[in-house]
Parts: C-alpha cells; structure tokens; sequence
C-alpha cells in the first residue's frame, strides 16, 4: 500500500465511512509486504492546528489569515510561507484536505483519532501506536515496538494507550509529559533534553548489585507466577523482561542524540519537536515499527498568528530534516509519516 492510497483509505474512514475499520486494514496491507519492513512516525500537533494558516491557505479571503502562501515543487499546490523547506519536498506528500469529524472538544477529538472509535461504553480501544506496533513490530529486537516522544496526555490519557491489547503494546515515553499547553520552547542556547527514564542503574550501584537485584526479582516473579497465573501477571512480566533487555542491549544506544552531529542536531531543530524528530529517525533505522513526536501548544485562541509561525518553523526544520534523512537512508519508501492533531479550526479567525 503506498502512502497517498493509505492517506485517501484514512480520509474516507474519518470523513464518509467509519474509522473502525482502517486500522486494521492498514496493519493488514503493511504486515502482509514480505519483502520489507515498514513503519510509521506519526507527527502528533496537540491542540489542533489551524489547517488555513498551515497547508490549507485561503489567500483573499475574509477568514484567510495575514500569512502568505509559497510555491511547492507541485505545481498548483501551496504551503504557508513558513514551510519553505517541505515546500521543496511537497512531492512526497500528499495534502488530505477533505478530512472531518463532528468532534469539538479536545479530549473526544483525540480519543477518535488516535483510535479510530469516539470516547464511548467501556470498551478499551488501543491507539493508532499499538496497533501498528502489534502488527508491524519486531520481536528479535530489543528496542519497544513502539515510542512515544514528549506526549501532551491530559487531554485524553487512554487515546495514548494499547487499551485492550494489553502493556505488552504500550508506548515506551521519551523525555517530559504533560507539558503546559504552551508553545514549545526553543531550546536556547543548548537543546532541549530527551532522556528515557530508568535505562541504567541508579546511581551507585554497580554492575554486581544489579545482577543480584534482577536475580531476586526473577525467583520473586516465578513464585508469583505460580500462585497467580493470569495474564494481567504475565503482561507484566512480559514488560519487565523486556526493559530488562533494553538496558543490558546496545540498542538503547538508539537514544543518545549527543552521539549525532553538531551540523545534525542543529538543521533539525533546538526544541523538543526537532530533537524528537531526530530521535524517531534514529529509532526506525534500528527497526522500530512505530514512533510519534508530539508538538504541544496548537490550541491558539490568543496571539494565533505569532505563535503559530513559531510552531510552523519547528514543523519545518523537524519533518523536513527527517524526510531528508530517512530518504538518503533508503528507508522514507518504508515509513509513512503522518501530521496531524486533533482536529483542525473553523474559518472564523478568534484568536
């Protein structure tokens, strides 16, 4: 399945249809390609983003906004002037401007579409993240299937999670959560910090003590295990093994930016969208199935214009760069990126 047929799939589940069904049909159509592994990055804008200050300019008009649009390499589709580098890489793209929903409020607007199923009944739905890694990740690798960089929760905690798939497809989150729901910040002068929690020892304990420590936890576990077979214990010792695994593995190796270079880090961006977006390039070269970087602060009722440049700027340099990488790696034929938030904004300008 190639990106515009999967983009054109989503848009007529969302718009016409019923997103229910798309899920699966998408994990079916990548798991069944023998020949290569595929994968997704989704470029999660939290808080909706205005589609007619971004890709959907309306130039003119009333409600068009102050900002001006720029030529792509497409003839006849344009970006907003704040998107000069994916305008060059517009033929990689393809533009779903069709898309709707009837959600207006942002915690039932990310339950839908980060699961396909408005938030209703008592019915776990997984996300868009684990379904994709339950069928596209990799079990001989020590890396989650499945990460999630600098994710904005509160709106919808359960939209970020495998619901009833069980933990064993739950995110592996990167770097700080639930930030104000305020433009990202810059970086400064250094670049913003994108740490995995608990991936070495704590400090001051050696090698030896660990290797005690994770001994103790096992017999613990088995006994356990015994007397309380279950699948809830077992999902959780599945869980445990594996971040077990990942802290003994080279892999996590994966989330050292620092190893990158200085010219690397800088054309992706200082903030925690661009670093993200080098982080998830990092992950998919290392066989990841799925990872999302989030860019909080799209809800922009006040000073929109001012800070929605800001965040298109980080838009830019982050997605622009990866493409750019993922392509010279061989590897942009076999992941689908995917931006999108919640829902987008009505032509009315309030802000």
């Amino acid at each position: 399945m190639k990106r515009r047929d999967w983009l054109r799939t989503a848009g007529l589940g969302i718009g016409g249809l019923s997103m229910s069904g798309w899920f699966p049909l998408l994990a079916n159509e990548l798991a069944d390609d023998p020949r290569r592994h595929r994968h997704c990055i989704l470029l999660w804008m939290n808080g909706g983003p205005t589609q007619t200050d971004t890709f959907d300019m309306k130039p003119g008009h009333e409600n068009g906004g102050e900002f001006q649009e720029i030529e792509t390499n497409v003839p006849g589709l344009r970006f907003s002037e704040h998107f000069p580098r994916l305008a060059q890489q517009a033929d990689k793209l393809a533009i779903v401007r069709g898309l709707s929903t009837k959600e207006g409020d942002h915690s039932r607007g990310t339950h839908l579409m980060r699961t396909g199923h408005p938030p209703a009944g008592i019915i776990r739905h997984p996300s868009i993240g684990s379904a994709l890694a339950k069928e596209l990740g990799d079990d001989t690798l020590a890396l989650p299937r499945y990460v999630s960089i600098a994710p904005y929760r509160s709106f919808n905690q359960e939209a970020y999670g495998p619901g009833y798939l069980g933990p064993r497809y739950g995110p592996l989150v990167v770097g700080e959560t639930d930030r104000g729901n305020v433009a990202a910040p810059t970086g400064g002068d250094g670049y913003a910090t994108l740490k995995v929690s608990s991936v070495q020892p704590a400090d001051g304990v050696s090698e030896e003590q660990m290797s005690h420590r994770l001994e103790l936890w096992n017999r613990m576990q088995q006994r356990f295990l015994h007397t309380h077979p279950g699948t809830s214990p077992v999902a959780h010792q599945t869980v445990y093994r594996s971040a077990v695994n990942l802290m003994q593995s080279e892999a996590a190796n994966a989330f050292r930016l620092e190893d990158e270079s200085e010219e690397v880090r800088e054309k992706y961006g200082k903030g925690l969208f661009g670093q993200g977006c080098l982080m998830a390039r990092r992950l998919i070269e290392q066989g990841v199935a799925f990872v999302e970087v989030s860019l909080n602060g799209w809800d922009t009722h006040s000073n929109n214009f001012e800070q929605v440049a800001g965040l298109s700027q980080q838009v830019d340099n982050g997605w622009a760069s990866l493409m750019e990488d993922l392509e010279d790696r061989g590897l942009l034929e076999t992941t689908t990126i995917i931006w999108m938030g919640e829902f987008g904004r009505t032509p009315k300008i309030n802000g």
